[in-house]
């Protein structure tokens, strides 16, 4: 059976067409959905597995399309040239155009990337053999928005926004670009593609109020989470995995995932520089454009650590190795970038220390479910004093574990791809 197909049997597939009074009225006006976003596996970014689980839960009873590019992402295979190629799955069609490979750490390389994908995917979108009732636009690249609005225009069809990261303002934020008449441009052009837009998906409330700002509808602008999925296997204690993020130490902190421009890392190396001797190990595992500059600032302390990506299975091990885990938001990028590693630290049951500005989501959510600390990016101390606090109170923690854990159930990947299902089919019955 072809990898990603969404029936395991037969049997599973009758069930799961059986009509449901939505599922009647779904199939009374079957729509033909276009969905745009350079990244789909094998890319293994983040958003080619939203964009997967997406598609599939469509598919179940829309013909959906999805328009990507050839894997360029950190991508499980390769592919050879080619101008466009095509699989069907059932409803599905996964239509890869030609797009160039070229090694995304480059900025010249992502670049071409980025603008081969935009040329190619926006003919097929204009082709006369296109005809969606829907359009998706995601921020892969960060103008895909603005290419769904043109052809959204010309061939006269609703358009779905499906915010990743706002752009231009993480761009500028991020010292990706720099403040000019060209970024002026882009913002304008951006605000039209959002006005243009029937409903705005965002993934968390920062980001919701940013679009507002912005002077969209707050009514066409819709809150859906990514969520996570839950683990499938219970995590195991004195395992490989275990020992090496704990190194023999007493009370463990870990930041788990992609190290770029978007945390408070330097907040946080400094803030471990003065639990020196306290007995608390910050782990920091995986890659980034920032990790060389870390890993020289953190020399001569020899409670923190580096270790690289481990694979997927090892996940819940790795979650439950470590005694709090970090996710972080710089200052200023409160509701330009959502982190999705949030979700399988509480579904692991695991107390989160939130370094982000309090209107960011991750901090609202972390107060809001008392599942965790929440410290200023800006201030190592304050950092520092939530880890010593953390450390100080075990039996505080273990019921900031068990809160966490029941907020994590509020989070499902699948329960969420049915809201974003459910927002889809609702504008051709509103």
């Amino acid at each position: 059976m072809p990898s990603g197909h969404i029936w395991w049997n037969d049997r599973a597939r009758n069930a799961a067409l059986r009509p449901t009074p939505l599922a009647r009225n779904a199939f009374q006006y079957a729509l033909n959905i276009l969905v745009l976003n350079q990244y789909y596996p094998p890319d293994t970014s983040a958003t080619a597995s939203i964009v997967e689980d997406l598609a599939q839960a469509l598919a179940a009873r829309h013909r959906v399309t999805v328009v990507a590019g050839r894997p360029s992402y950190a991508p499980r295979e390769r592919h050879g040239y080619y101008l466009a190629r095509r699989r069907q799955e059932g409803l599905l069609t996964t239509l890869r155009v030609g797009s160039t490979a070229f090694d995304r750490r480059r900025m010249a390389g992502r670049a071409m990337n980025y603008l081969s994908y935009l040329g190619l995917a926006l003919a097929i979108g204009l082709s006369r053999r296109s005809r969606p009732d829907i359009i998706i636009a995601m921020t892969d690249p960060p103008v895909a928005n603005i290419m769904g609005a043109l052809i959204a225009l010309v061939r006269r069809t609703t358009l779905v926004y499906n915010i990743r990261d706002l752009h231009p303002d993480m761009a500028v934020a991020s010292g990706a670009v720099r403040p000019s008449r060209l970024t002026w441009l882009w913002e304008r052009i951006h605000r039209w593609s959002i006005k243009r837009a029937k409903r705005v998906i965002v993934l968390g409330d920062d980001m919701r109020e940013r679009i507002v700002a912005k002077g969209m509808d707050p009514r066409r602008v819709i809150v859906v989470r990514d969520g996570a999925t839950p683990p499938g296997t219970a995590p195991t204690t004195g395992t490989q995995v275990a020992d090496e993020v704990r190194g023999g130490a007493p009370f463990v902190v870990v930041h788990a995932g992609n190290l770029g421009f978007a945390g408070a890392w330097e907040t946080l190396v400094e803030a471990a520089r003065t639990l020196g001797g306290v007995g608390v190990r910050l782990v920091f595992i995986g890659d980034g454009s920032r990790l060389p500059g870390l890993i020289e600032r953190a020399q001569g302390l020899d409670h923190v650590a580096f270790l690289p990506f481990r694979p997927a299975e090892e996940l819940p091990d790795l979650l439950a190795a470590a005694d709090l885990h970090v996710v972080t938001v710089r200052p200023g990028l409160s509701g330009l970038v959502v982190p999705s590693k949030l979700y399988p630290i509480l579904m692991a049951g695991r107390p989160v220390l939130a370094i982000a500005p309090p209107d960011s989501d991750v901090a609202r959510i972390v107060q809001h479910e008392a599942c965790g600390l929440v410290a200023d990016p800006e201030d190592p101390e304050d950092v520092a004093k939530a880890m010593r606090w953390a450390h100080d109170h075990p039996e505080e923690l273990v019921a900031m574990g068990e809160r966490a854990q029941e907020a994590g159930k509020s989070f499902k990947r699948q329960d969420l791809i049915r809201d974003f299902v459910k927002v889809i089919e609702e504008l051709e019955t509103a």
